[in-house]
């Protein structure tokens, strides 16, 4: 029988460019959807959406970059991954921004660092990678001289919720969920804040 790995087997660095498609598919889980929804849309007739995600992570210059992306290691596997960055502005969306993606632009939180994703393998859970990666958030903000974190989770999602809880987030904000097929929450998404 293996013994449970030990949190000092874990540890944390920059993303790489070659791992845009672990990327991709790490922040489709924590995205519940929202990232298929988008990548649907941004695939190439015939192209796997998961390649489009892929594709979107290669660039070096956009939020959605692994430049942004912040990798957790366990015994030198990849065991989850955080994107986060700063939310300098938040305009309000146009009125005919799509009514799928609506909620989520008007949650946006300015002048905040926003964790857009946190993702950790179901066997890697539970050994305190989220709250490590909360921490990592956090001294990047403080870096930036950004005073908030920010984060948007849907109130459905119950294991995401309590993690935010115990890490000192509170809700300022809801939007109700538009459905849709390839999103798995229903009700609303928060968004919450951490001060600091």
């Amino acid at each position: 029988m293996n013994a449970a790995p030990r949190n000092k087997d874990l540890r944390f660095r920059p993303a790489f460019r070659s791992e845009r498609r672990i990327i991709a598919q790490l922040y489709s889980t924590a995205s519940d959807g929202v990232a298929d929804y988008i990548w649907t849309q941004l695939a190439g007739p015939g192209e796997d959406i998961l390649d489009a995600g892929a594709r979107r992570y290669a660039h070096n210059d956009s939020q959605f970059s692994y430049k942004n992306c912040t990798m957790a290691e366990l015994n030198g596997e990849v065991a989850g991954m955080m994107v986060a960055y700063p939310m300098e502005d938040a305009p309000q969306p146009a009125p005919d921004m799509d009514p799928v993606l609506r909620p989520y632009a008007i949650l946006e939180q300015p002048g905040s660092y926003y964790i857009c994703g946190v993702a950790v393998l179901p066997p890697c859970r539970n050994l305190g990678v989220g709250s490590r990666f909360i921490d990592i958030a956090q001294r990047d903000a403080l870096t930036r001289n950004l005073m908030q974190l920010s984060l948007i989770v849907f109130e459905h999602n119950a294991d995401a919720k309590r993690l935010y809880d115990r890490n000192g987030f509170y809700e300022i904000a809801r939007q109700p969920v538009v459905p849709h097929p390839l999103i798995h929450h229903t009700g609303d998404a928060l968004l919450m804040v951490k001060d600091l």
